[in-house]
C-alpha cells in the first residue's frame, strides 16, 4: 500500500503495476532522498509526450531488458518526472494525469489547477 498523500490530499493511490511503474517500482508514484527526478506524476502515455520524452533524451517508448524496462505505449500509465511533465505542458503536449495517483509534492512545481486541467479520466 503505497504511503503519503496524493495532489487531492487524501490517500496515493496505486499509478500502474503492469507495467510496474515508481521509482521503487512498487506501482506508486512515491518519492525519496535517492530520486533526483522526482518520479511524482502518474501520467497516462500519448503518442505526442513519448515522442516529446525521446526528442527530450529521455526514450520512453523502447525495452531495455538490463532495467527490466518493457517500454511504454499510449494508454499506459507511467510515473514520469515533474520536470519532464512541466516542459511538456509547456510545449502543449502534457499527457493527462492521474490525480488520485499522483504525489502531493508535485503541486510544489505544477499548480493544482494545470494538473487538473489534464485529468485523466477516471474510468479508464
Amino acid at each position: 500500500m503505497p504511503a503519503g498523500k496524493n495532489v487531492l490530499g487524501t490517500t496515493l493511490e496505486v499509478c500502474s503495476v503492469s507495467p510496474m511503474t515508481g521509482f521503487f517500482r512498487n506501482g506508486c508514484c512515491e518519492t525519496g532522498a535517492s530520486d533526483m527526478g522526482l518520479h511524482v506524476v502518474c501520467a497516462e502515455m500519448t503518442e505526442e509526450f513519448l515522442e516529446f520524452s525521446k526528442a527530450q533524451g529521455n526514450d520512453l517508448s523502447t525495452p531495455v531488458e538490463e532495467y527490466e524496462f518493457p517500454g511504454l505505449v499510449p494508454g499506459d500509465r507511467w510515473c514520469v518526472c515533474v520536470a519532464r511533465w512541466k516542459e511538456a505542458l509547456e510545449a502543449g503536449v502534457a499527457p493527462p494525469v492521474v490525480l488520485e495517483a499522483t504525489h502531493m509534492s508535485t503541486v510544489e512545481f505544477v499548480s493544482l489547477e494545470d494538473l487538473q486541467a489534464h485529468a485523466a479520466d477516471r474510468s479508464e
